[in-house]
C-alpha cells in the first residue's frame, strides 16, 4: 500500500512540503529576529533620549559618522546659524502629511559647524516654487538636539535623484553637504528639540519615532502556524491515499443474487431460486421432475406385466374356452 506514496503525483507533493516547511520556519525565525532588533533599538533609543545632554565634541568630530550606540543621544551646542547654506529636505511626514525639514548650518564657536534640522514645513502648492521658511534666531544661540548619523541610500532606502530645485535634497548625505561647505562639519546633523533665545516663528520640531515590535513578533508567528498547517495536510494527504488503495484493492462489495452467497445462493455459489425448492420455478420443476419418474417406472413395468400374463394366461381369454360351470355333464 506504501507505494501510493511515491507516485509522481505524491513524490511533487512530497518535494514541495519539503520546500515550503524550512521556508516558512526561517521565515518566522527572520521576523523574530526582526522584532528583536527593533525592541533593541527601541530600548536605544529610549535610554539614549533620556539621558543628559553632553557637548556634540564629545560624540563626534568633523569627517567622522555618529556610531550607531551614540544615536539620538541628546547634544549641545552653542554658535550661529548661517541661512544663506540653508538646505530643504523634501518628503518628509509631519502632523499635516509630507513635507520638508529645514537643515541649517550652525557654526559653532570653536570653528567646525553642527547641521541642525530646525523642523517640518508644509509642502509648497508646487514642486519648483520656494516654500515659506521660519527665519532662524539671528546672533549666537544654543541648541539642543538628538543626534542623528549621516543618511544614505542604503541606510534610509530613498534614491537619490538629480533635478531637484536650487536649494532641496533627498538625503542628509554630511559628508557631500560638507564639500559645499567653507567650514569644517561634525559628523552627523542634530534633530533640533530646545534652543535659546526661540525665535518668534520657528517650524514644526520632529517628533521621535515610535518603534512598533509586535507586528514582528505576530507575523513570526503567523509564519509558524503556517508550517504546522502544511504538516497537519500533508499527513491527512497521505492517509487518504493510502485508504483510497486500499477500498481499491478489496474489490466492490458483494450483492444479493450475484454468485458471492448472498440470500437463497446454493452451495455452488448460483442463485437458490433457479435450483427445484428455491421459489415458485423451482416448485415446478420438483412436480415436473417427479411426473418423469413415474413415467419411466409405468415403462419398466410394462415388460415384466407382459410376461407375467403369458406365462400364466386367463381362461377367460383363451380362445374356445367355456365358461366353468362346476358341474359335470
Amino acid at each position: 500500500m506504501l507505494r501510493v506514496l511515491l507516485t509522481p503525483r505524491m513524490l511533487a507533493f512530497h518535494a514541495l512540503v519539503a520546500l515550503v516547511v524550512p521556508s516558512f520556519i526561517w521565515l518566522g525565525f527572520w521576523q523574530w529576529g526582526r522584532g528583536e532588533d527593533k525592541a533593541a533599538a527601541a530600548a536605544l533609543q529610549e535610554a539614549n533620549i533620556a539621558a543628559d545632554p553632553v557637548p556634540v565634541q564629545e560624540l563626534t568630530a568633523p569627517g567622522e559618522d555618529v556610531p550607531p550606540e551614540d544615536r539620538w543621544r541628546q547634544v549641545t551646542a552653542t554658535g550661529t546659524y548661517d541661512t544663506e547654506h540653508e538646505l530643504l529636505v523634501r518628503n518628509r511626514d509631519g502632523s499635516r502629511g509630507v513635507g520638508l525639514h529645514v537643515l541649517t548650518p550652525l557654526v559653532t564657536d570653536d570653528g567646525p559647524a553642527l547641521l541642525v534640522n530646525r523642523g517640518w514645513i508644509e509642502q509648497p502648492p508646487s514642486a519648483t516654487a520656494r516654500p515659506e521658511v521660519p527665519p532662524a534666531p539671528e546672533g549666537e544661540v544654543t541648541v539642543t538636539g538628538r543626534l542623528q548619523f549621516s543618511e544614505t541610500p542604503e541606510n534610509t532606502g530613498i534614491r537619490v535623484r538629480d533635478g531637484l530645485p536650487e536649494g532641496q535634497i533627498m538625503i542628509v548625505d554630511v559628508d557631500r553637504i560638507a564639500e559645499g561647505l567653507p567650514y569644517p562639519v561634525y559628523g552627523g546633523y542634530a534633530e533640533l528639540t530646545e534652543q535659546s533665545p526661540e525665535g518668534a516663528d520657528a517650524p514644526e520640531p520632529v517628533a521621535a519615532p515610535e518603534v512598533d515590535t509586535g507586528m514582528n513578533l505576530s507575523y513570526a508567528v503567523q509564519w509558524w502556524v503556517f508550517t504546522v498547517i502544511a504538516i497537519v495536510g500533508w499527513i491527512i494527504l497521505m492517509r487518504r491515499e493510502v485508504k483510497d488503495a486500499r477500498d481499491a484493492s478489496a474489490g466492490p462489495p458483494d450483492t444479493p443474487g450475484s454468485g458471492g452467497g448472498g440470500p437463497g445462493a446454493g452451495p455452488d455459489g448460483t442463485d437458490g431460486t433457479d435450483a427445484p425448492g428455491g421459489g415458485p420455478d423451482g416448485e415446478a420443476a420438483v412436480e415436473d421432475a417427479d411426473a418423469g419418474a413415474a413415467a419411466d417406472a409405468a415403462q419398466s413395468a410394462a415388460p415384466s406385466d407382459a410376461a407375467d400374463a403369458a406365462a400364466n394366461p386367463d381362461p377367460a381369454d383363451t380362445p374356445g374356452a367355456r365358461p366353468h360351470s362346476g358341474a359335470r355333464r
